[in-house]
């Protein structure tokens, strides 16, 4: 069923003029597959019930739900050797002879055409692949993009996109702040940035979000005392124009669409890696904990804080459907399982 496209069938279908930007980004993976059922040795809290629904995924990293229902996985390959694979549609994209091999690390998913958004983890890029096999980049110009939830569309269709302003990040970024954001430079400004664009702006590609303005903080940044607001490293949409943001030391907060930022609960402490989030129907927040932590978490609309399953094998990528079943990626373990949670 799975029908593998030859290396250079995949060049031509990207074209000679993308595959000379983006030959670099090596094997890109994702797998499209309808869920079975199995068992799995995962534990469960309280009177959840966990499935194994895919099995011998190598490295699955991140999920996302198509309008139509179908599961995207993103995966890092058996051996590690190239920035990711894909089973549906067997893409493959070699890595360029330059020193730049980038391993794609975020996911998100259009519903509507199925187009993916890939981001690069611990990189400054984000691409675009439509339904018609071209990669083409979206956005360039990031301090510092991390892999799992650290990007998202929103119900809108709107890109939600987590950076990093500090001097260390800057010396990695592509390219200096430019004047017009010069209220953001380092001497003004270390913290977190949330940056939202439109992908269907009729603008010139790739869009630098050096020069965007941000959505948190807003406009004018004050000098800021004292100590820096902790690293972001995942988003959900929540309602319309409201995100549920993870930071670093394990605190859940809400951004409003004012820009206000609160704090809804704090985690149990962890080493938080390759932390992936998702909002259910109920609007509870879910949290993937990843290698270190094991554990998927619950983050009801009160900030109650309860576990849905433990002894996972790092769990990364989440997705929710519509009924409110989870999916999560079991990287350690090579396989996705879905996991249907008690009422909380």
């Amino acid at each position: 069923m799975n029908t593998a496209v030859p290396r250079s069938s995949a060049k031509t279908s990207i074209g000679r003029r993308n595959l000379s930007r983006l030959s670099y980004l090596g094997l890109l993976g994702l797998l499209q597959c309808f869920v079975g059922a199995g068992v799995s040795d995962a534990q469960p809290a309280r009177a959840a019930q966990i499935e194994v629904v895919a099995t011998a995924v190598p490295r699955p990293a991140q999920l996302a739900l198509t309008g139509s229902g179908r599961l995207v996985v993103l995966s890092h390959g058996w051996r590690g050797d190239a920035a990711a694979e894909i089973y549906w549609l067997r893409l493959v994209i070699p890595f360029a002879e330059g020193p730049r091999k980038t391993t794609l690390g975020s996911l998100a998913v259009e519903p509507k055409s199925g187009d993916l958004f890939l981001g690069e983890e611990n990189g400054n890029r984000i691409y675009r692949l439509a339904a018609m096999r071209r990669l083409t980049p979206v956005a360039v110009g990031i301090n510092h993009l991390l892999g799992g939830s650290s990007l998202a569309l929103d119900p809108q269709g709107r890109l939600v996109v987590l950076d990093y302003a500090s001097f260390e990040s800057q010396l990695r970024s592509e390219s200096p702040v430019p004047p017009s954001l010069e209220s953001l430079a380092v001497e003004d400004y270390t913290g977190p940035l949330v940056f939202r664009i439109d992908p269907e702006e009729d603008v010139p590609l790739p869009r630098r979000l050096e020069v965007v303005a941000p959505i948190f903080p807003r406009r004018p940044v004050r000098r800021v005392t004292g100590e820096p607001l902790h690293k972001f490293i995942a988003v959900a949409p929540l309602g319309r124009d409201g995100l549920a943001l993870l930071n670093s030391v394990g605190e859940v907060l809400i951004l409003s669409a004012e820009g206000d930022l609160r704090r809804l609960a704090r985690l149990p402490s962890g080493h938080f890696h390759r932390t992936n989030m998702a909002v259910g129907p109920d609007g509870s927040v879910f949290v993937s904990a990843g290698f270190h932590i094991r554990e998927l978490y619950r983050v009801t609309p009160a900030g109650v804080v309860t576990s849905v399953a433990h002894d996972l094998g790092d769990p990364q990528g989440i997705a929710v459907d519509r009924s409110g079943a989870l999916y999560v990626a079991e990287t350690a373990l090579h396989r996705i399982i879905r996991i249907r949670p008690a009422d909380p």
